[in-house]
């Protein structure tokens, strides 16, 4: 027993000093590999004038153009000419009947009763308000009331659009 006991110590030993030569080489090597990756990339420097506008305008602007035949020859754009995007008029919406826009908006409270929302066709918890009428109704969905938002949430919706809607829940709900 005596003489294993030097033998496995000197293992043990062994064993440390190679797991401390393998650490130190492996710092090394990163250390190194970081220096190579500086010295490659970070010593780059820009150059100012290739940030000028002008310059920027260069590197992103179109790579090719059309001429036609016969036409004039196309000059080439600056950052002063840039082409100004011309403002296109959206065509004007059909407006919503009343279901659609029940449908599209009002449904998700008044089908459900999310937050006290009466709901579609119950005319108990209607008739007061029904009772108001279309004017006070129509004007407190335009304002918004209790939880419901402006508008019920729908902000594109015109005026007319939201009387439609609170004359089609008022019919249903009578």
């Amino acid at each position: 027993m005596s003489a294993a006991q030097p033998n496995e110590s000197s293992n043990a030993i062994s064993l440390a000093v190679w797991i401390a030569v393998g650490t130190i080489a492996l710092v090394i090597g990163i250390i190194m590999l970081t220096r190579l990756a500086v010295s490659s990339y970070g010593s780059r420097s820009l150059d100012p004038a290739a940030m000028t506008p002008e310059a920027l305008a260069a590197r992103i602007g179109p790579v090719a153009k059309v001429q036609l035949e016969g036409a004039a020859p196309v000059a080439a754009a600056t950052p002063a000419s840039a082409p100004k995007v011309a403002a296109v008029a959206a065509a004007p919406a059909k407006a919503k009947d009343g279901k659609s826009v029940y449908d599209t908006v009002c449904m998700a409270c008044h089908m459900t009763g999310a937050a006290n929302a009466p709901k579609l066709g119950d005319k108990a918890a209607w008739a007061p308000r029904i009772k108001t009428g279309n004017d006070a109704l129509v004007a407190s969905v335009i304002k918004g009331k209790g939880a419901m938002p402006p508008k019920g949430g729908g902000t594109a919706l015109s005026d007319a659009e939201i009387k439609a809607a609170v004359e089609y829940i008022v019919a249903q709900s009578k």
